[in-house]
């Protein structure tokens, strides 16, 4: 089963792109469901959720829907005497649960979190704290690109992200693997210009992905369905809506 979404889906600058000007705030996932079935909860990253807040967003979706949700950042950046944090995450998931719309946790770690000992023993911290909730984790230094460490995360029951960003140094390759039952992909776009210097956080993203580049996928996709129950491919490319077109993209390259 694959799912294809788009990282986030409320943004002031997908209005007229995207959502009609005349559309109200609260019902801009409403908009969204009509056409996707899944999305990432990226605004969890930046602050704890709570149940009532994701039981209101989960209202406005259909059955069958799905949401996978990043990390707080107190679990992933902020690594020490956060015990508290995780409590807190796992409880504000319950909402997702009891209706089924929760595809995954997403945890992505800076690139900072390098290939070392005590980094591979938080990761199996992470699981242990997470209990059997299906979690996927983001790795952005290439360091961790090995047999050893998909072996670790396929023990540990934690999803390898795969990732489409530039092509530089010290980032991950687009490689897929399956180290879970869940398979994840996410389209950072290639704008290797301003990856690293830019004076907004949004210009990282700006990039509208050609058809010959998501080509490139079509086959790596496939062979992540072979071997996944479930896969999640999410656009990140989000400023003013180029991640709906690569997601529309995908899909009518995956179907053809």
């Amino acid at each position: 089963m694959i799912r294809i979404g788009t990282s986030g889906y409320s943004y002031d600058d997908w209005v007229g792109p995207y959502y009609p000007e005349t559309l109200a705030k609260s019902e801009r996932l409403g908009f969204y469901a009509r056409e996707f079935d899944t999305t990432e909860l990226n605004f969890s990253y930046y602050r704890q959720p709570n149940p009532w807040m994701l039981e209101r967003i989960a209202a406005k979706v259909p059955p069958g829907f799905l949401f996978t949700i990043k990390a707080f950042r107190g679990l992933t950046h902020e690594r020490e005497d956060n015990e508290g944090e995780f409590k807190a995450f796992v409880a504000a998931l319950k909402p997702l649960l009891d209706q089924d719309k929760l595809g995954c946790i997403l945890a992505q770690f800076p690139y900072s979190f390098h290939a070392k000992p005590e980094n591979r023993d938080y990761l199996k911290l992470l699981r242990d704290r997470l209990g059997d909730l299906p979690a996927v984790v983001e790795l952005r230094n290439r360091a961790w690109i090995s047999p050893e460490t998909f072996e670790y995360l396929q023990g540990n029951r934690l999803g390898f992200c795969c990732v489409d960003e530039p092509r530089l140094k010290g980032l991950l390759p687009p490689i897929v693997e399956v180290t879970a039952p869940v398979a994840y992909v996410r389209f950072h776009g290639r704008n290797a210009a301003k990856w690293w210097r830019h004076d907004e956080p949004w210009e990282r993203y700006d990039y509208t992905y050609s058809q010959a580049e998501l080509e490139e996928w079509v086959a790596k996709v496939q062979k992540l369905e072979d071997r996944a129950e479930r896969t999640f491919l999410f656009a990140n490319n989000h400023w003013q809506g180029q991640a709906v077109g690569t997601a529309r993209q995908l899909k009518m390259l995956l179907e053809q």
